[in-house]
């Protein structure tokens, strides 16, 4: 148990992170990459949208033709065609005239502005009167103001949102490579431990664990694969952490990371061929007694069996490893909201401490109301609506200060 005593700061665990490779890659039709991260860079082959193009409906004109225009005193302008949508303008303007033009239609040679139907009035089929000035550019998009020919527009590492999707569609491709969807093994231990279909008689307890963590996993955008409950016997311990690192991406065993005499996980692991111990025991409350393996190319956790202590964990410490996994360039922003807190709040130097807090609006704005509970107890996250981050270096925060919230 030496591994225990050899505690890492939170800094010194992600730094940790680059210990691990991303997935391998596959190539998907456009279609099926919602959420998916980007094995490749998006580059656009041709300026975006290629051709001046009007963002209103009205009259594309030079845009001096129509300086000093007002609602007493119009600008006169002769109409000399329509541009239907999809069409080739076969005509050029000059000043003093006018073309008829949709939204999105492409602008004649000549035209360098639109007017917006509302500010002009036909006169009769050939000319019209301008009630507004435009300036040069105005209600126009210029061939390359999107993006531009060779451009890199979206990075390898990027998250595929349905407006990048849009954005691929828009310059042409139709499949793209990405990273797999990593998959992680979650194991439950402890003789105490029973399925959640069973009764608990005095000593024993549903399996919260595996439910609550697979749920902060899947939200993070990766599949699961449950492995059941272990009892607390090496052997059997060690032929499912087996299993289980043949068949996912990640396992995280729940329970069986303290010193306690029947925790015996870091002996489990450290048994495991090609698999060394990172971390045991993290300067973080709650989780303090977490360990980091790494077995071949895989990242192995053990996690505290306290539901609150293991959930915490897995929000703010595992998922930016899983990030890694999927090729995230960076893990993903934990959000965070501003609230003044309600009371004053102790803390321990050399560690970090996430305490959970309930967030209410107020006539003085947002506060945060801590949720002060032991680790065991599931209330305090089910109540909570985000944790409060308090740093190594913090003895205690005080009442009415504005702290950042980190969103759960």
């Amino acid at each position: 148990m030496n591994h225990f005593f050899k505690v890492k700061s939170l800094d010194q665990v992600f730094e940790l992170v680059s210990e691990f490779d991303p997935l391998e890659t596959e190539t998907l039709d456009l279609e099926d990459t919602l959420a998916r991260v980007l094995a490749q860079d998006i580059r656009a082959f041709e300026d975006m949208p290629g051709f001046r193009r009007a963002t209103m409906d009205g009259y594309a004109v030079a845009a001096q033709s129509t300086f000093g225009a007002s609602e007493a005193t119009p600008a006169w302008l002769e109409v000399v065609g329509t541009i239907a949508m999809g069409q080739i303008p076969d005509m050029a303007i000059s000043t003093g005239q006018a073309v008829r033009i949709a939204t999105g239609g492409m602008l004649p040679q000549g035209a360098d502005a639109v007017v917006m139907i509302e500010h002009t009035e036909g006169v009769d089929d050939h000319s019209v009167e301008i009630y507004k000035s435009v300036a040069p550019l105005q209600h126009v998009i210029e061939p390359s103001e999107d993006f531009a020919k060779d451009e890199v527009v979206l990075e390898k590492g990027a998250v595929l949102t349905p407006q990048a999707m849009g954005l691929a569609a828009g310059l042409g491709y139709d499949s793209l490579e990405v990273f797999q969807v990593p998959r992680v093994g979650i194991i439950s231990t402890g003789d105490e431990v029973i399925p959640v279909t069973k009764t608990p008689v005095p000593g024993k307890i549903r399996d919260i664990n595996s439910y609550s963590l697979a749920a902060l996993i899947q939200e993070a955008g990766a599949l699961v694969t449950r492995y059941g409950i272990v009892e607390d016997d090496p052997v059997a311990l060690k032929a499912v952490c087996e299993k289980a690192l043949l068949e996912t991406n990640m396992v995280m065993i729940s329970g069986g990371s303290s010193v306690g005499t029947r925790d015996f996980t870091v002996e489990v692991l450290s048994g495991i061929s090609k698999t060394d111990i990172l971390v045991h025991g993290m300067s973080v409350s709650p989780g303090k007694p977490t360990i980091l393996a790494k077995s071949g190319k895989l990242p192995v956790w053990g996690l505290p069996g306290q539901v609150v202590s293991a959930m915490v964990v897995v929000k703010i410490i595992v998922i930016p490893f899983l990030n890694r996994l999927q090729g995230l360039q960076a893990p993903r922003s934990l959000r965070r909201i501003p609230a003044r807190l309600t009371r004053n709040l102790a803390s321990a130097q050399g560690r970090r401490d996430y305490v959970r807090v309930a967030l209410e609006q107020g006539e003085a704005g947002l506060t945060a109301r801590p949720l002060l509970g032991k680790s065991g107890l599931i209330r305090t996250m089910v109540h909570a609506d985000g944790l409060l981050e308090i740093g190594e270096h913090v003895e205690g925060l005080e009442k009415g200060r504005t702290v950042d919230i980190i969103l759960i």
